[in-house]
């Protein structure tokens, strides 16, 4: 795909981090449990591998990575990576805290200064999803990116993405990216296609588990009318999800 010189291309990437934890295999939510409460399993060592991948994207979305609880030893897991991997723009959003032992949050990074940052609570059976959402460029042409971190329950999701799509409904230029935990022709996907300008993803790639591949969960959708390339699937050090990345080109305009 050729980027004309009226259009700007973006590298984006969205990464379930797992808060830094390491799964390789089904037994080790049991056998090392213990690794999503307490600060060990060389949790920032983990960072420092997604640092070096998250680094050589414009901008990225995190789900999982811990604001700063007992399990991450205090650390800003998302500020931490904006200050290894070379990003000027942050922002996070928690989300889920049990305690100040383990909590979540979805994070952004970006190396292109947003205009404004939001993040929304979603609806759901169980409190503690959230989107996140960026804009930039000014005006209703501007470029829209939306985190999110979507429940396991279908009924959570149906409302969870009806909720989004409201948001997103007035923005022609959108991207949405996250952990949906559900693949994209499920039908409660159909709002977002049916009230946004989202389109279902041309490649579907298996993105968990990360050590078998089977289920393509994880996904960034984006608007009819920017271009896409480059759609591949990448490690996120031991995470149990791969990480998704690709290529965007975005109308120069949006982004002043």
């Amino acid at each position: 795909m050729t980027t004309t010189p009226d259009q700007r291309r973006l590298r984006l990437l969205s990464a379930n981090i797992q808060a830094g934890s390491s799964t390789r295999r089904y037994s080790d939510y049991v056998t090392r449990s213990w690794s999503h409460a307490l600060p060990t399993g060389n949790k920032r060592g983990s960072l420092d591998v997604i640092a070096q991948l998250a680094g050589e994207h414009d901008i990225v979305g995190l789900q999982e990575a811990d604001p700063g609880s007992l399990r991450s030893g205090f650390t800003n897991q998302t500020h931490y990576l904006a200050e290894r991997a070379g990003f000027d723009y942050w922002s996070h959003q928690p989300n889920r805290s049990v305690g100040r032992v383990a909590s979540s949050a979805n994070g952004l990074l970006s190396k292109l200064e947003p205009v404004e940052v939001a993040d929304h609570s979603l609806p759901g059976r169980i409190s503690g999803r959230g989107v996140l959402l960026a804009r930039f460029g000014s005006g209703r042409e501007g470029l829209t990116v939306a985190v999110a971190h979507l429940s396991l329950g279908a009924t959570s999701r149906r409302a969870q993405l009806a909720f989004i799509a409201e948001l997103l409904s007035d923005h022609p230029h959108a991207v949405l990216m996250g952990d949906f935990n559900c693949v994209p022709e499920t039908p409660e996907m159909e709002v977002l296609y049916k009230r946004t300008r989202l389109q279902p993803p041309k490649i579907c790639i298996p993105t968990f588990p990360s050590w078998r591949p089977q289920r393509a969960i994880d996904h960034i959708l984006v608007s009819a009318d920017l271009g896409i390339d480059g759609t591949r699937a990448l490690p996120a050090a031991n995470s149990d999800h791969l990480a998704l990345a690709l290529s965007i080109d975005v109308p120069a305009a949006a982004l002043r």
